[in-house]
């Protein structure tokens, strides 16, 4: 619980008074009569990402084709100068961060460079509770080389359905292992997972791991370069803002840019290079080379000025934040909605927590339901989580207060019993 804790209205005022971060909030477009806590499935549209579209697009519409070298926002450079603003967010030097992609492509494409079976190393290591498409993708890539992923990638148990625990992890890294491949955090219960400890342990035993950062990047810091993983991937999307569609991003640690990329691309060649035209590839020194296809600049526009903030308000600043709401809404529901059949199902030591909280009941999917008919955006996860993630930079302590009285409503005069307990088609 909060060192100090009152669960009042005039104590969420307080703690707005006292958010230094208050003023981002009115950089993001908050429909009025809503709160929207489902930023960490797909961020609100900011001032400034849609700025920063709407000048790519005078580009296209002043330049044509020149627009790739000229405007205000040239596009041949777009996905490295991103790679630079994203770098500083997941504790990477700039080459070692490129913007492209998505996260699924961009594991297919890390998979095929960096899994290489030889002799009896020829298991993938990945976990049970892990998002579905990446899975998917680690199945496909084994039976690309001609193994069965019902016995070459291995899924680490969970002890009780919520949580990983990092020992089991590293005891599954056995002599059989080439690459592990696991979430920075898990995307039902919010667990970080101890990734300098993970990433220690692999390399012990000379194997390769990567992380999916998708519901991390830009809610924790990260120190990839510190810590030496060999590479990561994730959305731009969630926590960082970059609207629906948005392009991926990956990390290549540095000392693997003398490795060719699994599945080369034009667009991953040395720019002096590119336009020559030779069918030698030459790549680029950098994460860069990793890139494959023509980068999708519209989708990538927003995130010029979604990082923009990001730099502004500063990812510790973030996370400080990101902290206190999640503790405050913790707090608030062990004190509003005691007996009333929640369980909270993320971790409550503030170093295992990610930037959301996962809200347990067997009657998750009617509550959701509710919640929404009620002005509260949620996200619902099968079989019986309800995901409330009030992010820092346009979250207010005031509406994570209403969130819970909205919830203590709901439940006392029952109101989600005229739904349907069964999910959407999106969730």
């Amino acid at each position: 619980m909060m060192s100090e804790f009152l669960p009042t209205l005039e104590f969420a005022k307080q703690l707005d008074e006292k958010d230094t971060l208050s003023r981002f909030r009115e950089e993001f477009y908050l429909k009025p009569g809503t709160i929207y806590m489902d930023g960490n499935s797909l961020g609100l549209l900011s001032k400034r990402a849609e700025k920063t579209l709407l000048e790519t697009l005078e580009d296209w519409k002043q330049y044509g084709i020149d627009g790739w070298t000229q405007g205000k926002h040239p596009w041949f450079y777009m996905s490295e100068e991103l790679g630079k603003k994203l770098a500083p967010l997941v504790g990477a030097s700039e080459e070692e961060v490129i913007v492209t992609g998505s996260t699924t492509v961009n594991l297919h494409q890390l998979v095929s460079t960096f899994y290489k079976p030889e002799g009896k190393r020829t298991k993938i290591l990945a976990d049970e509770l892990n998002f579905p498409s990446d899975i998917y993708a680690l199945q496909s890539q084994l039976r690309l080389h001609g193994l069965d992923p019902d016995t070459h990638l291995i899924r680490v148990k969970s002890r009780d359905g919520r949580y990983l625990d990092e020992e089991d992890l590293i005891q599954a890294m056995t002599d059989e292992v080439a690459l592990v491949v696991l979430p920075t955090i898990l995307y039902r219960s919010g667990q970080i997972l101890d990734m300098k400890r993970l990433t220690e342990a692999a390399h012990k035993k000379g194997i390769i791991i990567g992380f999916d950062a998708c519901h991390s990047a830009g809610s924790i810091p990260h120190y990839f370069s510190e810590w030496d993983v060999d590479f990561a991937f994730w959305c731009n999307y969630k926590h960082l803002n970059g609207g629906p569609g948005a392009v991926g991003a990956l990390f290549v640690n540095r000392k693997h840019f003398n490795q060719l990329p699994g599945m080369t691309g034009w667009f991953g060649s040395n720019k002096e290079k590119q336009f020559d035209m030779e069918h030698t590839f030459t790549p680029a020194n950098s994460a860069g080379a990793f890139q494959i296809g023509t980068p999708h600049v519209l989708s990538l526009a927003p995130l010029i000025g979604s990082l923009d903030m990001f730099h502004e308000a500063g990812i510790e600043r973030i996370r400080e934040k990101s902290l206190k709401l999640t503790q405050y809404l913790m707090d608030l529901i062990e004190t509003e909605l005691a007996g009333m059949g929640f369980h909270i199902g993320s971790p409550r030591e503030e170093e295992r927590r990610g930037g959301h909280v996962s809200l347990e009941h067997e009657e998750a999917a009617r509550i959701c339901k509710s919640l929404k008919e009620n002005g509260v955006i949620p996200d619902f996860r099968a079989p019986n989580i309800i995901r409330l993630a009030p992010v820092a930079l346009y979250t207010s302590y005031q509406e994570v207060w209403e969130v819970v009285q909205i919830l203590k409503t709901i439940m006392t005069e029952k109101q989600y019993e005229k739904f349907k307990n069964e999910r959407e088609v999106v969730a």
